[in-house]
């Protein structure tokens, strides 16, 4: 491999010649562990889209001429478009302000900008009324806005519109209801199916609500939140601006030292994108327990034969997609802790646990966009009502007994109840022995239909 030389305040660095990065970034590879994860390619993209816009501000400001904002934001142009997206390697587990990232950005921009005339530096250009420590939160907070709505907010639509159908499809059908995985009163299938699709709205809406944090940026703090080295407008220009690009009312926070100290509006967001993980394990588990068997379980529910499920049992078909869910939700359920632990760490004027965070987020929201794309397209849209065993299980219910309290009294509803299960009878049947209604009687107090 062939280097090149290049420098920083540290002194000589030797770089790939064939790699558009500088001299604190291989530096940051020769210090931090590799192989491992990298910060998130929508963060890069974030930091690269703030370096556009602050070129573009801060010839506005008259601190940057026509000829380097035009360098600067075609190279930033080039990258977004995806053309150097190899020249980010570096990882997750670095400074915790990252500091090498946002280098590592800015280095790739001048080079990029450089090939023609070496007109660009990064600090002293690509980096002009910036720092890390303001630049790194803020692309947090873009980033994060981005694959909201372009990702997660889509996919619970959908899955919304989904359980819609799946209500329409089974409204007249009757079931048992089950409370503590016991026999319960009669539901009908539609209404258990509603309690899911109403889990998903609501986790919606607050996921909706909370976003709205994001949308309060901490550019024009520079380092400590003063913003030195920052014109007094640098920030709010700079709202204006993003705020074209993402096509969102983006605001400069009046207080930039809350900004880049305490990171607990990523922690609401994520607590909401959390509680869906919780709903979601909880109508996968649902889905888990009603479709189980096919013959000697409850059965109620058919799941589609995606692929085989057993290497020895021929003919197999286990529940793929419910457990693949669950397991994300877990991930999730982990993620929610690094993050609120994360956030603790917001030591004075600094939170030096921003890629963790960032990381975390970013793979929350991507692996349960994906998973619940999966979900409903692999499970929910072919899942299909057992209307034979539905029927059988209803009939045999013992619960049905609800229905006579009213007219003999609990106890003797209770003793029917017992009677018929220690008999093996049907509840009509222990009612005829022990003589508490006649049949007419019965058979117009216990109606299914009209229990739901």
């Amino acid at each position: 491999m062939k280097y090149r030389q290049e420098e920083d305040s540290l002194g000589i660095v030797n770089v790939p010649s064939n790699h558009y990065w500088g001299a604190q970034t291989e530096r940051s590879l020769e210090n931090f562990p590799q192989g491992v994860e990298k910060i998130p390619h929508s963060q890069i993209m974030a930091i690269v889209t703030i370096k556009r816009s602050a070129a573009i501000v801060n010839n506005l400001e008259k601190k940057l001429d026509d000829k380097r904002r035009d360098l600067i934001v075609k190279a930033c142009d080039r990258i977004l478009s995806g053309e150097f997206d190899d020249e980010f390697p570096l990882t997750v587990w670095q400074t915790g302000s990252g500091t090498q990232t946002n280098m590592n950005v800015n280095e790739v921009i001048s080079h990029v900008a450089n090939e023609d005339e070496k007109l660009i530096h990064p600090n002293d250009h690509v980096n002009m009324s910036q720092s890390s420590n303001d630049v790194f939160p803020t692309a947090m907070h873009l980033s994060t806005l981005k694959n909201l709505s372009e990702k997660l907010i889509i996919e619970v639509s959908k899955t919304i519109d989904c359980f819609d159908d799946l209500i329409k499809k089974n409204d007249k059908l009757i079931k048992t209801g089950r409370t503590h995985l016991q026999d319960a009163t009669p539901i009908k299938l539609s209404q258990e199916i509603s309690a899911w699709k109403v889990c998903l709205q609501r986790n919606l809406k607050v996921l909706r609500e909370v976003k709205e944090e994001l949308k309060y940026l901490a550019i024009g703090g520079t380092a400590v939140g003063t913003g030195i080295n920052a014109k007094k407008e640098f920030g709010e220009e700079m709202a204006k601006e993003l705020s074209k690009i993402y096509d969102m009312d983006l605001k400069s926070d009046e207080n930039k030292f809350f900004q880049l100290s305490s990171k607990s509006s990523l922690v609401n967001v994520h607590g909401a994108i959390k509680a869906l993980a919780t709903d979601l394990y909880k109508i996968a588990n649902d889905i888990r327990f009603l479709s189980c068997g096919p013959r000697c379980g409850i059965g109620e529910l058919i799941i589609p034969s995606n692929e085989p499920g057993s290497s020895i049992m021929p003919g197999k078909v286990n529940p793929t997609q419910v457990e693949s869910i669950t397991m994300i939700c877990i991930k999730v359920l982990a993620n929610d802790l690094a993050i609120s632990m994360a956030n603790t760490q917001g030591q004075l004027q600094l939170n030096a646990y921003m890629p963790l965070i960032i990381h975390s987020m970013d793979n929350s929201i991507t692996l349960l966009s994906k998973s619940i794309h999966c979900f409903r397209e692999k499970l929910l849209r072919n899942l299909v009502a057992n209307e034979g065993k539905i029927n059988e299980n209803l009939d045999k219910s013992l619960m049905l007994v609800t229905s006579l309290s009213p007219k003999i009294g609990y106890d003797k509803a209770s003793e029917i109840a017992k009677y018929a299960f220690s008999k093996n009878l049907t509840l009509k049947e222990a009612n005829k022995e022990l003589a508490y209604l006649s049949d007419e009687e019965f058979d117009k107090i216990v109606k299914p239909e009209k229990m739901v």
